[in-house]
């Protein structure tokens, strides 16, 4: 299936940069917010953005206005009407996904794929959710999406063919290198990399050693862009607490068990960067 018009729903972190990258690659992208002050500021992002890369030089004044021309910020599901693939990136949360894609189906073609940014939650339950189940998939994209080169194609139970081959040639079209995903918690990334951040607060907790020396460890000797405590702040306590307890709940495994200190941490709202305080301050 071909490709022309991309929307993407949600203009937060995520939904941002994907709608960037869509609008980059030559695609007619429209993206959805709940509200104009939350499109506002998802769209001042990503000018923030380009605008960034022309005073590095690492975009041309001309690429940045062609990226903008191609992009629309629209608050209604109605505006969305034509598009071919349609990328969640909302809340994650089944009953509000579920009930975006009611919206959506309302009003698009039968046709359309929709493809959910979800880095935690089941793509075949999510698929289950619709009246296209064949014409859903899973494409994870990774933080900052304009800058990471990853995507985790998932296939839901329910996924045809000619969706997966479609979602994977979607990928590539966006400068991506795409991978296939099993459609299980996780998918194959983050059931790698989350068991290694819980198991670095353990080791804390159990004094292994310092925050500054755990993270210098894991940098300079395994060759890490940055220590894991480091990338917790980055990620998100809670984002990581919420992933590791739907995790857990999938796989019943010790090493998906949130750390008592995690668990605290986010109780006593120090997130990481995104509050000003984690592991380290801000």
């Amino acid at each position: 299936m071909q490709i022309k018009t991309v929307g993407v729903l949600g203009c937060g972190l995520m939904g941002s940069g994907i709608a960037q990258v869509a609008a980059g690659a030559g695609f007619k992208t429209i993206v959805r917010e709940v509200n104009q002050g939350a499109l506002d500021k998802g769209m001042a992002r990503i000018k923030r953005f380009l605008d960034d890369g022309v005073s590095k030089g690492k975009v041309t004044a001309e690429q940045r206005d062609t990226t903008l021309g191609n992009l629309t910020g629209t608050t209604q599901f109605a505006a969305m009407k034509d598009c071919d693939i349609i990328v969640e990136a909302i809340i994650e949360n089944v009953e509000e996904k579920a009930a975006a894609y009611t919206f959506l189906e309302a009003g698009v073609g039968t046709h359309t794929i929709f493809a959910s940014n979800t880095s935690s939650l089941c793509i075949t339950e999510l698929a289950a959710k619709t009246k296209r189940p064949d014409r859903f998939g899973g494409l994870h994209f990774f933080n900052p999406v304009p800058l990471m080169k990853l995507v985790e194609v998932v296939r839901a139970l329910t996924t045809s063919d000619e969706t997966y081959q479609t979602l994977f040639s979607f990928s590539q079209a966006l400068g991506k290198d795409p991978i296939t995903a099993p459609d299980k918690p996780g998918f194959i990334v983050n059931r790698l990399l989350v068991p290694y951040l819980l198991d670095a607060i353990r080791c804390y907790e159990r004094g292994l050693g310092t925050i500054e020396d755990i993270d210098k460890g894991m940098k300079l000797g395994c060759g890490y862009p940055m220590g894991p405590l480091t990338l917790l702040d980055f990620v998100g306590l809670d984002t990581t607490y919420y992933i590791a307890n739907i995790m857990f709940d999938e796989y019943k495994d010790a090493m998906f068990a949130a750390p008592p200190l995690l668990k605290r941490m986010v109780l006593a709202g120090k997130l990481g960067r995104k509050s000003g305080e984690g592991f380290y301050k801000y």
